[in-house]
């Protein structure tokens, strides 16, 4: 295993794109609200490297409130086919405008005309009601570039924490954390 946790899980990452895991950049975010709530959801990871690991969504979603009343988050990754699996904890850190600029222009435009319709985990009425808004909005920039809406961001999770888990017979499984320190990382074996 490396020393630098980064190299590491790109290693690990590139190894599951190798192997054909599904989706292989899912994740599971973990955040909690002001009081302490704890909310998980699957996003996609767009970017790592040694600042940390990023991902985009609309700011005004329930994630996005939780991350900036909160700022700390835990991701995890499982890659089940190959018996690994990926745990990072940290604090979050909103990308730089000109980082989110440059990711929204990669987008389909089917996902930008998305992004701008759903007001994201707020209630709906009908799906119907989406889905015509969608429409309008595919109409309303035929030919012309889509703007990134306001408040649509990325942040970035910057790892205080980050665990390697690989699958052992009997349960016996090895475990490998690396704990930030001021001159770089600790790494411990973990009990399974």
């Amino acid at each position: 295993m490396a020393d630098d946790p980064f190299i590491e899980f790109g290693h690990w990452f590139a190894a599951a794109q190798q192997a054909g895991a599904p989706l292989p950049e899912s994740m599971a975010l973990a955040t909690a609200d002001a009081e302490g709530r704890p909310a998980v959801r699957v996003v996609l990871l767009k970017g790592f490297d040694e600042r940390g690991f990023v991902f985009f969504t609309n700011a005004r979603s329930r994630k996005g409130r939780e991350l900036v009343a909160n700022p700390r988050a835990s991701l995890a990754f499982h890659w089940s086919a190959l018996g690994r699996q990926v745990r990072i904890d940290g604090r979050v850190e909103p990308v730089a405008p000109a980082e989110v600029d440059a990711y929204w222009v990669t987008r389909p435009r089917e996902s930008q005309l998305a992004a701008i319709a759903s007001r994201q985990s707020a209630a709906l009425a009908t799906r119907a009601h989406l889905i015509a808004r969608w429409e309008a909005l595919r109409h309303k920039y035929r030919g012309r570039d889509i703007p990134r809406p306001r408040g649509w961001t990325g942040f970035r999770v910057v790892p205080e924490s980050i665990e390697f888990w690989t699958h052992q017979d009997h349960r016996l499984h090895h475990r490998e954390l690396f704990v930030r320190r001021r001159r770089g990382w600790k790494r411990v074996l973990l009990q399974p």
